[in-house]
């Protein structure tokens, strides 16, 4: 217990001493909230591997899709890397640097009003995206919250109220900077993690052949298939395919997780980022997922609901459990990095879309730069509170498991802004009304679907999971083709600028900024 709390006790104080150190990059709106755009590879990769992987993956993700699938949920972490960091680093990565960089765009409802030249869809995009990053934080409190149960015995509410006070000290003091420093910092506490739980969990199963031959030999509920959980393609490929379009496509379309390419910092960056954030993938997601695929293995010692249902947020704390005490301690640490590595990155985006594209200009007119700071600060402690009470209502009343949570919100914000984010960086032919359509898809069979299933009657589509995925698709295709229809937004895409001449741009900028703040400077002096 004394190894356990001290491995704890040390990781909040690092994390706070970073929020202290960074407070001398968030004295202007760009430095608070995108690190100037100056952010190297490695912080940039580790920044978005640990936004992308949280609580919400090692023990909802993994725990429920690893006990319906077993080891062929692997292929999510499979897809994650591929698709969800390497493709999405090499396909939005540098138009996205360039693109953001030409028009000033600090969020991604400013990049929607500037690029379709509509105050509206900016207003709608940012009020999207504060309603539905609240139940994506509610899912990271609970799975974090799991462990920590397991581990001290603590109450839910006092794990959920400690996490939110701790990301909110060193994200409103450190802002940007202090984020990705500490997701430095955890992305190698994670990576060390994940290795070592699956290596004891093994052994704990009388090694690799052992625990797959007791694999192989349980049914699947329906499946005549022999040894369905240790399958190529495991007992139920369709469902599978939809866990893994939700989980790896939609990091293209989800603010927290583009708004890491608004902030690097040069071409070659974006190259570099995209390896490191592609091997950081398959050894964290692809482990969790293979992890998660032992979980039959513990079918006898999980928690069951009163219908006899597994409650899948409790697989892996209950696999964690058997193990040593220092070993246990190093997955709280694991779990707590990822967790609030993604919690930070979530406030953040809300707090600094509602200031800059909802209350800026529209409820307070004239808005300084000092006056943004301060609401953004205001904001992240708001949006902290609102999603703790959430999370807490949530676990008290039993309402939905972190899986449905995370799809729940990752379908309506990725089913509502990839296709107009992707298109509208490649093209000059893509509608006002091909964004407005896809919002209300995005949202709207999300929202239908979500209520029909919370008031106890028969949802649209079965899996939030599935309903998700199922709007990426719609919105990649809804764009283009009503865009056939309707009179395109002029912008002139241009042929991508050289990395150098980006570089030398940026350069000038900075420099002129940095000359006018000494002039302001030495005239207060005066």
């Amino acid at each position: 217990m004394i190894a356990k709390i001290l491995l704890v006790i040390a990781f909040v104080a690092v994390a706070v001493a970073v929020g202290l150190y960074c407070r001398k990059h968030t004295g202007t709106v760009d430095g608070f909230i995108l690190g100037g755009r100056n952010v190297g590879p490695w912080m940039s990769a580790f920044a978005y591997g640990t936004s992308y992987f949280s609580a919400v993956v090692f023990v909802g993700y993994a725990g429920q899709f690893g006990f319906k699938y077993g080891i062929s949920a692997t292929w999510a972490g499979i897809g994650n890397a591929i698709l969800g960091s390497l493709l999405a680093w090499w396909v939005l990565g540098p138009r996205t640097r360039e693109i953001t960089h030409r028009l000033k765009a600090s969020t991604m409802p400013e990049f929607f009003g500037k690029r379709y030249d509509s105050r509206a869809l900016r207003i709608a995009a940012a009020a999207i995206i504060f309603v539905f990053l609240i139940p994506y934080t509610a899912s990271v409190y609970n799975g974090l919250s799991r462990l920590f149960g397991m581990a001290f015995a603590l109450p839910y509410d006092v794990c959920v109220i400690g996490m939110a006070v701790v990301t909110c000290i060193y994200v409103v003091l450190g802002g940007y900077m202090a984020t990705v420093m500490n997701d430095f910092i955890q992305g190698i506490v994670m990576l060390l993690g994940i290795i070592a739980v699956i290596v004891a969990v093994i052994i704990n199963n009388g090694g690799f052949s052992e625990a797959i031959i007791s694999l192989s030999q349980i049914p699947a509920e329906g499946s005549a298939m022999q040894g369905p959980f240790v399958s190529f393609f495991g007992p139920d490929l369709f469902n599978l395919l939809g866990v893994v379009i939700l989980t790896s496509l939609g990091t293209w379309g989800l603010p927290q997780m583009v708004q890491k390419f608004y902030a690097i910092k040069t071409g070659p960056a974006i190259k570099q980022g995209a390896i490191i954030s592609t091997v950081f993938a398959f050894v964290v997601a692809g482990g969790s997922y293979f992890l998660g695929g032992f979980g039959r293995l513990y079918e006898s010692q999980i928690e069951y609901a009163a219908n006899g249902t597994p409650i899948y947020d409790s697989i892996i704390p209950t696999m964690l459990s058997t193990l040593p005490d220092v070993l246990i301690g190093l997955v709280i640490v694991l779990v707590l990095s990822a967790s609030m590595s993604t919690l930070s990155s979530l406030v953040l985006t809300s707090s600094s879309t509602l200031t800059i594209d909802l209350i800026k200009g529209n409820f307070v007119k004239d808005m300084s730069e000092k006056k943004q700071l301060l609401w953004m600060r205001g904001l992240l402690v708001v949006f902290i509170a609102i999603s703790a009470v959430i999370a807490l209502f949530q676990y008290h009343s039993s309402v939905v498991f972190i899986a449905q949570l995370m799809g729940y919100s990752w379908g309506a914000l990725a089913g509502s802004f990839l296709g107009p984010f992707l298109w509208g960086l490649y093209s000059g032919r893509i509608s006002k009304a091909s964004v407005w359509c896809s919002f209300v898809v995005g949202v709207g069979l999300t929202a239908v679907n979500m209520g029909l299933g919370l008031a106890g009657g028969t949802p649209l589509i079965a899996s939030p999971i599935n309903c998700g995925a199922l709007c990426m698709i719609l919105s990649l295709i809804i764009v283009p083709v009503v865009s056939l229809f309707t009179p395109a937004v002029p912008f002139q895409i241009k042929a991508p600028t050289p990395e150098s001449a980006i570089d030398r741009e940026y350069d000038r900028e900075l420099e002129q900024e940095m000359v006018e703040s000494a002039n302001a400077g030495a005239a207060a002096d005066v």
